[in-house]
């Protein structure tokens, strides 16, 4: 006679053999999963052009990270940096003028060294504003943060000017007052002596 614990419904055996195939699955067919997964994350990793999903291909040193994200901060770093460029550009120039003589290889020279430094230092910000990752997501970030903030209006704005003004006029008349009662108080004593600053202001003898 069998005992309760020894009958099991089809259903439960059909589960735990299920249970038991799964287990013992062959190891290729998850190294398959696996690279489908690291496929799959690559696919999401190359949204970065145009926003569309392509197959794996190699940057080059030219391609836009992310291109259209964080476009102002980008374009804002890229103008400060190259006007600082262009001045730093321009110094060496006139510092290069000691060197220049009637040949005309010093010529090249003075103009040269300058334009090479521009032309380096131009592909450097280029390269940090939108090639390198680190950077160009350091910068979307910031461009992210930017669209949070709450801008005050303008009339805001102006009603804050007016108080502004209107304390600093204040302040000056406060301490032209107290500036006249120190010197009306030391001249009453006789430590100063001579005209009143007033008049000296306004042109008196």
């Amino acid at each position: 006679m069998e005992s309760p614990k020894d009958k099991s419904s089809p259903g439960v055996a059909s589960t735990r053999s299920d249970a038991a195939g799964t287990a013992m699955a062959d190891p290729g067919d998850r190294s398959r999963r696996a690279e489908k997964a690291v496929k799959a994350n690559k696919m999401a990793d190359r949204r970065d052009d145009g926003g569309k999903a392509g197959p794996a291909r190699k940057r080059s040193a030219f391609d836009i990270y992310k291109r259209g994200q964080g476009y102002w901060v980008r374009v804002c770093t890229a103008v400060g940096a190259g006007i600082i460029i262009l001045a730093g550009a321009d110094f060496l120039y006139d510092e290069l003028e000691v060197f220049r003589t009637s040949r005309v290889w010093t010529m090249w020279m003075q103009v040269g060294i300058p334009a090479l430094m521009c032309v380096g230092l131009a592909y450097l910000v280029f390269w940090a504003a939108g090639v390198n990752r680190r950077s160009c997501d350091f910068m979307i970030a910031t461009e992210g943060e930017m669209k949070k903030v709450s801008w005050s209006t303008r009339r805001e704005i102006w009603g804050s000017t007016k108080v502004v003004i209107a304390f600093t006029l204040f302040l000056a008349f406060l301490l032209f007052a107290v500036d006249m009662l120190f010197w009306a108080f030391f001249a009453a004593i006789g430590v100063l002596q001579g005209p009143s600053p007033l008049r000296s202001l306004f042109g008196g003898s």
